[in-house]
């Protein structure tokens, strides 16, 4: 590639203002996380994240007062209790931001390592800190005039990939001169995100002294509403658990779809998940079970808190005896190649 740096426009005047052109970012993009998890930090975040209308589409007349009224007086207080139960106190941060800045750190090293250092590589949390605008706007003036933004969702949904998305494209809508643009597509059925989550399983299950009775895939739900609209969601979550089981070589009874996270009075994706491994305890007999979330790259409040005590409570306390958490894919060698290689292929024809 070209070196970046500062340069003339061609044609321009020796008064134009000099720019930095000629290097490409790679924008990863993830949920978010609070700041802290004391009242008010909790309060910012979720008040971003639960008026996020791709979120929570009820109309914000009817929704906005409840939300900022009873919602956002006491749900703080519960929501922050969680997260200092996973909190990376060491680092002072919730373990989301950990992960994702070493799943970055790797990428980056990677992809310096592939094109060199005209290849920019950060990322960005659509709700709460670092924002999306603040890093495209970096990277712009570090001399990125093309961005390849890459929602780390292996599954799309409205309320995840698409939301990210639309922020990515608020940002761009405040340049004066945009960047050229692509966004990554989900992966959800990619040959190297299957292999990398076959080959976790099996380390998993390889030390474990008794096999599990089935492996239970747990993924964030939605309304069951979004997938009566066209949301792909559903349909993206039951194939991967489809490949993942053909990758592994096991028998369809081996593994089980669910869905976890339900917020609400209004129907979701079901089963779910914490009603699922009881009943699978109490009525047929899965007294061991493991329990994966495919649909998150990295561990966060959804697996380390939900999934790893208030999921496995509700097994335990239906009758079973060993529940075994086997973590995301975060920043496993594995996974960052497969990341890697979904780059390669996004950047073709940039680089």
């Amino acid at each position: 590639m070209k070196d970046a740096g500062f340069q003339s426009l061609p044609h321009a005047g020796p008064d134009h203002p000099k720019v930095r052109m000629g290097k490409v970012g790679v924008l990863l993009a993830n949920l978010g996380t609070p700041d802290g998890y004391d009242y008010w930090s909790m309060r910012r975040y979720l008040s971003e994240f639960l008026s996020d209308r791709r979120v929570i589409d009820y109309s914000p007349f009817l929704w906005q007062p409840l939300l900022q009224g009873v919602i956002l007086t006491s749900r703080p207080f519960r929501s922050g209790a969680a997260y200092k139960s996973i909190w990376n106190h060491e680092d002072g941060e919730s373990p989301l931001a950990t992960i994702t800045k070493a799943q970055t750190a790797a990428i980056k090293a990677r992809m310096q390592a592939t094109y060199g250092p005209d290849v920019m590589v950060d990322y960005c949390m659509r709700y709460g800190n670092p924002s999306t605008i603040s890093k495209v706007e970096e990277m712009q003036a570090a001399g990125c005039d093309r961005i390849v933004f890459f929602p780390l969702y292996p599954h799309y949904a409205g309320a995840t990939s698409a939301t990210a998305i639309d922020q990515f494209y608020r940002a761009l809508m405040k340049l004066t001169w945009q960047p050229n643009a692509r966004t990554v597509a989900p992966y959800y059925n990619d040959d190297r995100y299957i292999t990398a989550l076959a080959a976790s399983i099996q380390t998993a299950y390889d030390a474990m002294d008794v096999e599990p009775d089935i492996l239970v895939c747990s993924y964030h739900g939605v309304p069951k509403r979004y997938l009566m609209q066209g949301d792909p969601y559903h349909c993206q979550c039951q194939k991967t658990t489809r490949l993942l089981r053909e990758k592994l070589g096991w028998p369809e009874h081996k593994i089980k779809t669910t869905f976890q996270s339900k917020f609400g009075p209004e129907e979701w994706l079901k089963p779910y998940t914490v009603e699922e491994v009881a009943r699978l305890a109490e009525e047929d007999g899965k007294k061991n079970i493991a329990v994966c979330a495919p649909a998150f790259s990295a561990d966060c409040i959804e697996t380390l808190e939900e999934i790893n005590e208030e999921i496995k409570e509700s097994f335990e306390e239906a009758g079973g005896e060993h529940f075994h958490y086997i973590p995301c894919l975060n920043d496993q060698p594995a996974h960052i190649d497969a990341l890697c290689s979904i780059i390669d292929d996004n950047l073709k024809g940039w680089v």
